[in-house]
């Protein structure tokens, strides 16, 4: 063995070899460094500093806007909020190939002939990242284009076995064609969920409902008395069905024909239609309107020339059954009441994002791009940022994904589309979910100044919580404004601040951030359920402070946990080391 396996260790070569045992034979294959890509998860340990003048509103902050890379981002969020967020909206790159986005002068090289993989291995590692931090009822939803679905499906596919959901068509244009004279008016938006994720649904229409028989039972309609079977497979099916009030026999769909049996049939389960009828269940479609055949004969040649009853066929195995009797037109139905339906029925979520809504399932009415570049416009002034998707959009995506308490995180948060949809439906329905903004500067070497994190990310939401008009006052969101950064392991010792460990502690504990006082001997936040305590130098009275509270949720973390233990003494609370813990969450 040779070449690119020299520098490789035995170890190395092993987990190399397993890896590619492990390597499913169909599917998508890329080119990737797969020993480089796990180093690259764990070079470096991850901090995120709160920078206090770019954070909007006071602390204590629900909501985060992270600078960086989204990588380091990821790894940071993965130590603190591992199973944790509800739903993950993303907009990735779409492999152009061209200079409109930071990444593609690293990346997407148009002239690079593993173009395709470099993207595919580039969105692999964050999306590997991003699956860890799902919630068990948790979603993933990701748009994409028609030219790079079905590579990024395949990719999904294997950064999340087994979670696929299927995916959305969301129409982004009106009007227009592309080559062939072929409109590509439509992206997707791709869903990937854990095992116990729903869509919200909408509730069932009641209004077919009615009682116009004063039936005592209540409200109700009718549904079909038929299944999925023809007349060859359930001739036993096969047979008239006659309302007493009239006469008139009714005869089954030849190819759906009667779900319940009659009276004397062997191995009956459920009631037969005569039981059904007795209790005035049965509903007579076109009652009074029938047709009549007083011969074979007649019958057959009208069945010939088409004229014959609609469900009549020579070979029915009770054709000599038609002659003579009043056969209805209409059909037999059951009643069902409304008080025997399950209230949290619901309507499922179409795949179409374009307004249609049909009996069956729900499609929301969505914008599409124009209107998200009218938006940015509205809220900056300007346009600030190329090809925002509309609010409606995510909006409507997140209504359907996540509830109160929920975190909604956007790792390609461009110009904030994720944040101003989360906050308009927490106005409008006074949930209170959460959301975290992941974005890069997108600094160049032509542009060493460019920050679109801090100026359009973070300043869509400034500008939207600054907005003079009592209809926006329930809008506001406020948010601390994170950076990461790279620390050696080496150096973690020296180089991680109390301020940074804090914010990551306050963060695994689920509390909203705070900025750390330094020059306190120790930080204590009180939250909901839960009270974490960071120390940085014993003091006494940390030790009547702890003895004045409940014990139960109380999390204690030192830098020394050991000295610590033996200056509190009896106090029975659990002592954790600030270095260990952040670091075994980060090494998961």
């Amino acid at each position: 063995m040779s070449g690119k396996y020299d520098d490789l260790s035995k170890a190395q070569l092993i987990e190399l070899l397993e890896k590619r045992d492990r390597t499913k034979k169909l599917g998508l294959v890329w080119e990737r460094d797969e020993i480089a890509a796990d180093q690259a998860i764990d070079e470096n340990f991850i901090a995120c500093e709160i920078v206090p003048e770019l954070s909007d509103k006071p602390a204590p902050w629900a909501n985060m806007v992270i600078e960086g890379d989204n990588f380091d981002a990821l790894r940071w969020l993965r130590m603190t909020l591992s199973g944790r967020v509800k739903c993950i909206y993303v907009d990735p790159p779409y492999n152009t190939g061209n200079k409109d986005w930071v990444y593609n002068d690293r990346y997407m090289d148009k002239e690079n002939r593993f173009r395709q993989s470099t993207w595919l291995d580039f969105l692999y590692q964050r999306f590997t990242l991003a699956r860890d931090l799902l919630d068990e009822n948790g979603v993933m939803l990701v748009s994409i284009n028609d030219e790079q679905r079905a590579l990024l499906e395949l990719m999904l596919d294997e950064a999340m076995p087994g979670m696929k959901l299927g995916c959305f068509v969301w129409r982004t244009r009106k009007g227009g064609y592309d080559s062939g004279n072929f409109s590509k008016d439509h992206d997707f938006v791709l869903a990937y969920r854990k095992p116990r994720f729903e869509f919200h649904g909408t509730e069932k229409n009641r209004n077919d409902y009615s009682n116009p028989d004063n039936d005592s039972r209540g409200d109700w309609t009718d549904d079909p008395l038929q299944q999925p079977k023809t007349y060859k497979q359930r001739k036993n099916a096969v047979y008239f069905i006659t309302d007493p009030e009239t006469g008139i026999a009714y005869p089954p769909n030849p190819n759906r024909v009667w779900s319940v049996g009659q009276k004397g049939d062997k191995g009956l389960t459920e009631k037969p239609w005569e039981d059904l009828l007795e209790e005035g269940l049965l509903v007579f479609k076109k009652k009074g309107q029938y047709v009549q055949y007083d011969s074979l004969d007649e019958l057959c040649a009208a069945i010939d020339d088409k004229t014959a009853h609609k469900f009549a066929r020579r070979d029915l195995p009770n054709i000599e059954d038609w002659v003579g009797r009043k056969i209805g037109l209409g059909s037999v139905r059951i009643k069902k009441f409304l008080k025997d339906r399950d209230d949290d029925e619901v309507n499922p979520l179409s795949s179409l994002l374009d307004g249609v809504t049909t009996e069956d399932s729900l499609s929301v009415k969505v914008g599409k791009t124009t209107e998200g570049t009218r938006e940015v416009r509205a809220v900056f002034g300007e346009s600030a940022f190329e090809y925002p998707k509309p609010v409606s959009l995510i909006r409507e995506l997140v209504r359907q994904s996540a509830g109160s308490g929920d975190i909604v995180l956007d790792f390609f948060a461009g110009s904030a589309t994720t944040a101003q949809a989360v906050m308009e439906l927490n106005a409008e329905d006074g949930i209170d979910r959460r959301f975290i903004m992941v974005s890069s500067t997108e600094a160049t070497e032509d542009e060493p100044d460019k920050n679109l994190c801090r100026d359009v990310t973070a300043e869509r939401i400034r500008l939207l919580n600054a907005r003079d008009d009592p209809k926006y006052d329930s809008l506001a969101a406020p948010f601390a404004y994170l950076r990461t950064r790279e620390i050696a392991f080496e150096d973690l010792d020296y180089d991680l601040a109390p301020k940074d460990a804090w914010a990551a502690l306050e963060t695994l504990h689920g509390l909203p951030l705070t900025i750390y006082d330094g020059s306190a001997a120790w930080n204590a936040h009180e939250g909901e359920g839960v009270t974490l305590v960071m120390v940085d130098k014993y003091d006494a009275a940390l030790l009547d402070w702890l003895r004045e509270r409940s014990r139960k949720n109380v999390f204690v973390y030192a830098w020394a946990p050991g000295q610590l233990a033996r200056e509190l003494g009896d106090v029975e609370v659990e002592i954790r080391s600030v270095r260990d813990t952040l670091v075994r969450g980060f090494q998961q």
